[in-house]
């Protein structure tokens, strides 16, 4: 019975042991192994074994990136305004020795470093510069940060500046100041809208006015073409109207001349003609002088004295 107690024990002292040197490490963290108070070694992710009672964890480390707020410092300006920062910085533990025997506490010393470097960035400024240069703070801070860290095993990864609080009189001077701008900037942008619409109307008025204008010089030109091309097909028709009368008289003339016909002939038919005229309503009728003595020869006037008395009487006081 008390041996079998004494393995008992054994056994279970050997399993407690067996226990004791085994160290499962979570992804993402690292341990630092102590041996007899000293460092011995780092310990990473997965199961690890150290020997029971001599080898301790004396620290685990988080390797992801860290966020840290800074608590709102108050700085004095460079034109002697208050105002409050605040700010929050990441970092990384890229050394775990470093970060374990280097620095007690790396959060603490982040935060009193970022403190000290604030009132010193932000003293060198005027107000107005400190509000609008954020990112300028931000690096002369990471900068400031990177020089003391490194020593420390840890990597600075963003600082960035939360917020900048002025006093509560400077901040509604702000606000009005900001208001008169964007009061002022509608008002530039209406003035411009009026200004870009009018623009646009008055050219819009002179296209309207150039095609008008070049509407009513191509109906003129239009018109002016028409009327000469009219006053062009009308002339056209008078002279081939005088050429048919000519080329008609030209053809009648040859035919007469084609016919043989004496002047004796053509004088009788003139006078022919001269009957008929003398039939009409004329109370006056004039014969050529060369006609008379044809007219004599031929015993043309016995035919004529035979024509009414109101015809012969006109035709014989012209030939006297």
């Amino acid at each position: 019975m008390t041996a079998t107690l004494v393995v008992v024990v054994l056994v279970v002292l050997v399993v407690f042991t067996i226990l004791r040197g085994i160290r499962i490490i979570p992804q993402q963290r690292v341990a630092i192994v102590e041996r007899m108070g000293k460092y011995q070694a780092t310990l990473s992710a997965g199961v690890n074994l150290i020997i029971p009672f001599v080898d301790r964890v004396a620290r685990l480390l988080d390797l992801r990136t860290q966020q840290v707020v800074v608590p709102p410092q108050m700085v004095i300006t460079r034109d002697n305004v208050q105002i409050q920062i605040d700010t929050v910085f990441f970092y990384t533990i890229a050394e775990p020795k470093m970060a374990t025997y280097n620095i007690a506490n790396v959060v603490q010393g982040i935060q009193n470093i970022t403190a000290a470097n604030i009132r010193q960035v932000a003293g060198h400024m005027e107000l107005d510069e400190t509000l609008a240069g954020r990112d300028k703070i931000s690096l002369a801070l990471r900068t400031a940060l990177d020089e003391v860290t490194e020593s420390w095993g840890v990597r600075i990864d963003r600082v960035e500046i939360v917020d900048i609080k002025p006093p509560k009189e400077i901040q509604d001077a702000m606000e009005k100041q900001m208001k008169a701008e964007r009061e002022k900037r509608a008002n530039i942008l209406q003035a411009e809208g009026m200004r870009q619409s009018a623009i646009l109307k008055a050219e819009g008025e002179k296209q309207s006015a150039i095609l008008q204008a070049e509407g009513l010089k191509e109906a003129k030109i239009r018109e002016a073409e028409g009327m000469r091309q009219a006053q062009q097909l009308e002339a056209d028709g008078r002279a081939q109207a005088i050429r048919l009368v000519a080329e008609a008289e030209r053809t009648r003339i040859e035919l007469l001349r084609a016919a043989k016909l004496d002047v004796n002939v053509l004088t009788y038919q003139s006078f022919e003609a001269l009957q008929g005229i003398a039939n009409g309503q004329a109370t006056t009728l004039f014969v050529p002088t060369e006609a008379v003595g044809v007219l004599s020869a031929l015993g043309a006037l016995k035919d004529i004295a035979k024509m009414p008395s109101s015809g012969a009487s006109e035709l014989g006081s012209t030939l006297a």
